[in-house]
């Protein structure tokens, strides 16, 4: 007689993720991440038949979603792209405002509304922030993201807030890649009141977290939303971190030129009317501050060491000249 064998276990549903902003920055290394976890994945897009470009080979496939965080202000608007969605992630953001698409409603007003559409359907929410949103804050990007994170706080949902660091890519992100650019001038212009810390981390490091969080089976806390703040294993002021940055690419060390706050924030003023660069206001106010983790939950969610983004070593310890006078008195 032929020994009887153990019924088969079945086999778990996958976990179904709705990634918002999934064509973005942190959105397509989110969905990268959760695809590789084997997670079932729709991307949220303001525009998803453009996002062939964009998204990862694996992600090609995956379902779209048309999303309008400006036209989403309440949470039976919401209810329609709940269905079949056990998690949200949620990484829209936008560095300035356009027409409807202002920060108020986007940082602040969809998420709330998005947070009790999912406190109604019993899904999970992974809710993309920010650090530095300490008082007192000037500008309209850093009052509404500190707005969605009280309003989450009040929802009542089962949710987390993530406020990552600086972050760091190889390929893409237009705040990345021009940090990356501006580092390999041979003259570094510093704000003088640019005397916060930041722990930079690298964006492949972030989709895996979100990824780890999404697949928790719950997310607050007995107080509220879980909350995470994440960052790499390094932390520089931007003079040392730009010239980190240089490092890689350049034997010879940038001069340095420090300028005074007060022009500094007339430049981000002007970059925001013009759309110049990166460089916000709120950025500058960022910069004032330090953007480092206060416990860096990063390691614990990946399970090993956080991705050096930069070899903070003196230039002597890689084997390149040391570094000459700057402008400004210092040395690199």
């Amino acid at each position: 007689m032929a020994a009887l064998r153990p019924p088969a276990q079945p086999v778990p549903p996958a976990l179904r993720v709705l990634v918002l902003g999934g064509g973005g920055f942190i959105g397509r290394h989110a969905v990268a991440a959760l695809l590789a976890q084997g997670a079932a994945v729709q991307v949220g897009s303001r525009h998803p038949e453009r996002l062939d470009r964009r998204l990862p080979v694996a992600a090609q496939a995956c379902p779209r979603r048309r999303v309008r965080f400006e036209r989403l202000l309440e949470a039976q608007d919401w209810a329609p792209l709940l269905d079949e969605v056990d998690v949200v992630l949620n990484c829209v953001g936008i560095l300035r405002e356009r027409g409807r698409e202002t920060y108020q409603r986007v940082h602040h007003e969809a998420p709330a509304a998005l947070a009790e559409a999912c406190r109604r359907a019993g899904r999970r929410l992974v809710h993309v922030s920010a650090l530095g949103l300490q008082a007192p804050m000037r500008s309209g990007f850093l009052r509404s993201k500190a707005d969605g994170e009280a309003a989450l706080r009040g929802s009542g949902a089962d949710c987390c807030i993530v406020r990552p660091s600086l972050l760091d890519a190889e390929v893409g992100g237009y705040g990345a890649a021009w940090i990356r650019r501006v580092a390999r001038w041979p003259v570094h212009v510093l704000p003088a009141d640019a005397r916060g810390l930041i722990a930079a981390l690298d964006v492949r490091d972030l989709g895996q977290a979100l990824a780890a969080l999404a697949h928790r089976p719950r997310l607050a806390t007995p107080a509220g939303p879980g909350e995470f703040e994440l960052g790499g294993d390094t932390a520089l002021a931007l003079g040392d971190y730009l010239a980190a940055m240089r490092r890689r690419r350049a034997a010879r060390p940038a001069w340095r030129i420090v300028v005074p706050g007060l022009l500094a924030r007339l430049a981000s003023h002007a970059c925001d009317l013009l759309h110049l660069t990166p460089f916000s206001f709120g950025h500058w106010e960022l910069l004032r501050r330090d953007n480092v983790p206060a416990a860096n939950a990063l390691p614990g969610l990946l399970g090993r060491a956080p991705r050096r983004v930069v070899d903070d070593r003196p230039p002597a310890a890689l084997g390149l000249p040391p570094g000459r006078q700057r402008l400004t008195g210092e040395v690199d």
